[in-house]
């Protein structure tokens, strides 16, 4: 306290509890002792194979968490020493560790800038319908469908704060409709077993549909004109990722790469 001339704690008979000034002070606390944590496990191994603890965050409801098990995998294979620690949460819980320093990186929905935290764009995936078989979709299977088409359609999607959710609502929007959300659901085990169920339809990427839920017997179809969201790389913009954690992003990016070619070529299909 004297030598940031301010009060940091409140002291009572009660407890202790920490001013403006405390909480700013133990938000750098956090970002300073991860750092030297950092800097203590990279200087240890100097001359030896890296170790230390990394963390990446993944986006729930996106194609990158069929990437955990691939990007554990190979990390484990490469660098035996580093300890991985993955975390599928949503985008502003992650940012918000990037930005404290409380994690190494992550892939998330890029819902456009935010302060603290650099973003490299990766991929893009288009969305699409997942309904129960015999919803009364129009048209052939395999067609698309337009927005005015699945006014009457009850859907099933994350909370508002959600990237699907912002701009499956923004598409009802720009064709002059809304959305009949029946329930939000967080979490993707739940998401699969409601549309199973047929408790509604929903609005994913196939590749997300394909490997939560077994598509016999249900209904996807493209939207037109199509919905698509960016998924990006976040890193902290304010401290330099640890010898560890560019290991690490270099394997995320072999394996991001290797993701986006074998599913191209499953799209294409046998030649």
């Amino acid at each position: 306290e004297t030598h940031f001339g301010q009060q940091l704690l409140i002291r009572s008979k009660q407890g202790v509890e920490p001013t403006d000034a405390g909480r700013a002070l133990y938000r750098h606390a956090q970002v300073i002792l991860r750092q030297v944590e950092s800097a203590q496990a990279e200087v240890s191994v100097v001359g030896r194979e890296l170790a230390g603890g990394v963390s990446v965050g993944l986006a729930p409801y996106s194609t990158v968490s069929s990437i955990a098990l691939p990007l554990l995998t190979a990390v484990r294979s490469r660098y035996p020493s580093i300890l991985l620690h993955i975390n599928e949460n949503f985008g502003g819980v992650l940012s918000e560790a990037m930005m404290t320093g409380r994690m190494d990186m992550a892939l998330l929905y890029d819902a456009g800038p935010i302060k603290g935290v650099n973003f490299e764009r990766l991929l893009t995936e288009e969305l699409m319908v997942v309904a129960p078989a015999g919803t009364g979709l129009p048209g052939d299977t395999g067609t698309a469908v337009a927005i005015k088409d699945l006014v009457d359609l009850p859907l099933l999607l994350p909370g508002p704060m959600h990237t699907i959710r912002k701009v499956v609502e923004q598409a009802y929007e720009h064709a002059f409709e809304h959305a009949r959300v029946v329930g939000e659901v967080e979490s993707v085990t739940l998401m699969a077993q409601a549309v199973r169920n047929g408790l509604g339809a929903t609005v994913l990427p196939f590749s997300v549909a394909r490997r939560i839920m077994n598509v016999e017997n249900l209904e996807l179809r493209r939207i037109e004109p199509s919905i698509e969201v960016q998924v990006s790389l976040g890193t902290p913009a304010n401290q330099p990722l640890s010898g560890p954690a560019e290991a690490v992003r270099e394997v995320l990016g072999s394996v991001v790469a290797n993701y986006i070619r074998t599913s191209s070529e499953a799209e294409r299909g046998p030649q």
